[in-house]
C-alpha cells in the first residue's frame, strides 16, 4: 500500500490521483486527511497483516505535523519509505526530519509535472523497498508469571536488544497451550520459545542471546581495540574505531544502550530537536557500528583485565579471553539500590531500577511512584504519565532545580497527573508475591504514611561498574576510574607506569587502557559528552599505537 496524508482536501485528492495513475495497478492507494486518521488506517492495515511501502505526509498539518506523524508511523511500519511534502519555507524542517525520522526524501509543493518531480522519486523508493524482505517478523514467545522477577529480566533483555517477542501469562489459555506444546514444567518458568520452535526453560542471558541470534563469541583472538560496555560512550568508540580502520570488538554484558538506552525520551541531544527515545538512538548507533565492521557481542561479561606483555588481555565470565593492543573502558554506571526493608525481596516484582519500559502498559490506570530527582527520573515520570492514573515523584531534596534540566521541570509541571513530593523518601515496602504498599516519610516533619501501589521505579544516583578493575587501575573512593592529568600527583606518575611520558587525557594508570563516559572520575553525566569521550578515546588510541 501507498498512504498519503494531507489536511488540505484538494491537495490530498491530487496526490492520491497522481499515485493511482501511476501505481494503482500494483498498489492500493490509501488517503487520509489528518495524522490521527492516517495512524488509525495504519493500525487497521497492521492488524490485517498487510504491508505499507511508502508514506507521504504533508508537513503543515494541525494537531500533528508530518514529522510527528512519520515518527509514530515508524513504530507500525519501520520498513516503509518516508516522504515529506513541504513548502519552500519548510525546507529546514524537512532537513531536520532526516535525523528525526530517517526521512528518505522531501518534495516541494507543487510537484507538477509528476512525471518529472514525483514519479522518479517514488520509483526509486519502491525499487529499494521491494529489494528488502517484508515478510512478517517472526516473534520469540515468552511464557511466564506476571510477578516473576526472572520473567521480567528475560523480557527486558529481549526488548533492549531489539528482539521482537510476544508475552503470554502461564495461567491464561494461550500461555498454557504453549507450555504444553513445549513440554515445559509450569514450575520452572519463564519458558522462551524461539522463532525456530526451540524451547528454553529459565535460560541464562548467554543461552538466550545465542538462541535468538545475538552474537556472543568473537570471530578472532586478537584485536586493535576492545571496547568494554555498550552505552553511548562505548557505541561512540566502536563507531569511530571501526570507521577509522581499527579491528574493533565491543563487549556488552546485558544490552547496548546503557542507561541512555532505557530512556523514554532524550530531548537535549544535539541534532534531535523533537527528541529521540533511548532505544531509537541505541538502535541507530548499533547499526552504524556494525556497518563500519565493528563486532558487537552480547552477554559478554568481563571479569578481569591484565597486561600480557605489549597486549591487554580481557578474561570473560564464561572462561573465554580476548587480547588486544588497546582497551577502552566504557562500563558506565548502574542505579544505586534503595536500602529500605522489603525492597530487595520485591525487586523485579513491582520494584524496578531504571525505566523498565516493558512494564509501562501494565501500569495503565494505576498509581506509580518514581524515586529520584534527576533527568532520568523526570523522563520516566513523563513516560509513565501516559499510561498510569497518577505518577508521584519522591524527591529527597528540597526541589528539582538542583538536579534536573529546566525544560524537564517545566514539562512535569504542565502534566496534572504528576505530583512532586520533595523531602520525601521510601522507608519500607510490603507485599507477598509482589509490591502492594509503601511507607513514605516526610523528612521535613518526620511523619510517615502508608500508600497503596504496585509500581515503584528507582533512579537514585550512580555506582560505577568497575569492581572487576579493583587493584588493576587507579580508582577514586567512589570507584570511578581516574585518568589523564589526574593521575599525576605532585609531578609523580602512577605506580607501575613504565613509559617516559605522562598518561594521555583519557588514559588510565595502565598504558593503552582508556576510559570514557560515566565510569570516568569527574565526567559529565550526559549522553553527548559520553559519545564525545568515546570518539576522543579512539583518537588517543591512534596516538598510543603510533608511538608504541
Amino acid at each position: 500500500m501507498l498512504l498519503t496524508v494531507d489536511d488540505d482536501v484538494s491537495v490530498s485528492r491530487a496526490v492520491a490521483r497522481d499515485l493511482r495513475r501511476r501505481y494503482g495497478g500494483t498498489y492500493r492507494i490509501v488517503r487520509a486527511e489528518s495524522g490521527a486518521q492516517a495512524l488509525e488506517a495504519l493500525r487497521e492495515i497492521k492488524l490485517r497483516g498487510d504491508a505499507v511501502a511508502v508514506l507521504l505526509a504533508d508537513y503543515r498539518m494541525p494537531g500533528m505535523n508530518g514529522i510527528e506523524f512519520l515518527e509514530q508511523a515508524m513504530d507500525l511500519f519501520p520498513a516503509a519509505r518516508r516522504v515529506l511534502l513541504t513548502a519552500y519555507a519548510d525546507t529546514e524542517a524537512a532537513i531536520d526530519a532526516i535525523n528525526v525520522v530517517d526521512l528518505d526524501h522531501y518534495l516541494l509543493k507543487p510537484w507538477d509535472p509528476p512525471e518529472e518531480k514525483l514519479y522518479p522519486v517514488l520509483d526509486a523508493l519502491l525499487d529499494a523497498w521491494r529489494a528488502t524482505d517484508h515478510r512478517p517478523v517472526a516473534e520469540t514467545r515468552v511464557v511466564g508469571h506476571r510477578w516473576s522477577a526472572r520473567s521480567y529480566e528475560v523480557r527486558d533483555f529481549l526488548a533492549r536488544n531489539q528482539v521482537p517477542y510476544r508475552w503470554y501469562l502461564a495461567d491464561e489459555p494461550e500461555g498454557a497451550r504453549l507450555l504444553t506444546a513445549a513440554g515445559a514444567n509450569p514450575e520452572s518458568l519463564p519458558c522462551v520459545i524461539t522463532t525456530d520452535g526451540s524451547a528454553l526453560t529459565d535460560p541464562t542471558d548467554t543461552e538466550l542471546a545465542a538462541q535468538v541470534g545475538l552474537a556472543t563469541a568473537p570471530t578472532g583472538d586478537f584485536y586493535d581495540l576492545v571496547v568494554v560496555g555498550g552505552g553511548p560512550a562505548g557505541l561512540g568508540a566502536a563507531v569511530y574505531g571501526a570507521s577509522e580502520g581499527l579491528r574493533t570488538v565491543l563487549l556488552e554484558r546485558h544490552a547496548t544502550g546503557g542507561q541512555a538506552g532505557q530512556s523514554s525520551r532524550i530531548e537535549n541531544y544535539l541534532g534531535f530537536p523533537d527528541g529521540v527515545s533511548g532505544s531509537q538512538l541505541t538502535d541507530r548507533a548499533r547499526r552504524q557500528a556494525v556497518k563500519f565492521g565493528a563486532e558487537l557481542l552480547t552477554a559478554a561479561d568481563v571479569v578481569t583485565l591484565e597486561a600480557a606483555g605489549p597486549a591487554r588481555r580481557l578474561l570473560l565470565a564464561d572462561g573465554g579471553q580476548i587480547d588486544a593492543h588497546t582497551v577502552i573502558l566504557a562500563t558506565g554506571v548502574s542505579y544505586r539500590q534503595l536500602a529500605a526493608p522489603g525492597l530487595t525481596e520485591l525487586t523485579g516484582r513491582g520494584v524496578f531500577y531504571g525505566s523498565a519500559l516493558t512494564e509501562a502498559p501494565s501500569c495503565s490506570g494505576q498509581d506509580v511512584y518514581v524515586v529520584g530527582g534527576a533527568n532520568s527520573a523526570g523522563q520516566a515520570a513523563m513516560y509513565f504519565s501516559r499510561h498510569a492514573r497518577s505518577v508521584t515523584m519522591l524527591v529527597r531534596g528540597k526541589s528539582l532545580e538542583a538536579s534536573m534540566s529546566h525544560y524537564l521541570i517545566q514539562q512535569i509541571a504542565a502534566v496534572p497527573t504528576i505530583t512532586v513530593r520533595v523531602c520525601t523518601e521510601v522507608v519500607s515496602a510490603q507485599g507477598t508475591d509482589h509490591l502492594e504498599s509503601l511507607v513514605l516519610r516526610d523528612n521535613s516533619t518526620g511523619q510517615t504514611e502508608q500508600v497503596d501501589s504496585q509500581w515503584l521505579f528507582v533512579f537514585i544516583g550512580a555506582a560505577p561498574r568497575t569492581d572487576w578493575l579493583d587493584g588493576v587501575v587507579v580508582r577514586d573512593e567512589h570507584g570511578f576510574v581516574v585518568a589523564g592529568p589526574d593521575l599525576v600527583v605532585d609531578g609523580q606518575r602512577p605506580s607501575g607506569w613504565d613509559l617516559d611520558r605522562d598518561p594521555y587525557h583519557l588514559e588510565s594508570s595502565v598504558p593503552g587502557v582508556f576510559v570514557a563516559g560515566d565510569a570516568r572520575a569527574e565526567s559529565v553525566k550526559r549522553v553527548a559528552s559520553a559519545v564525545g569521550e568515546g570518539a576522543m578515546a579512539v583518537a588517543l588510541v591512534h596516538r598510543y599505537l603510533a608511538k608504541r
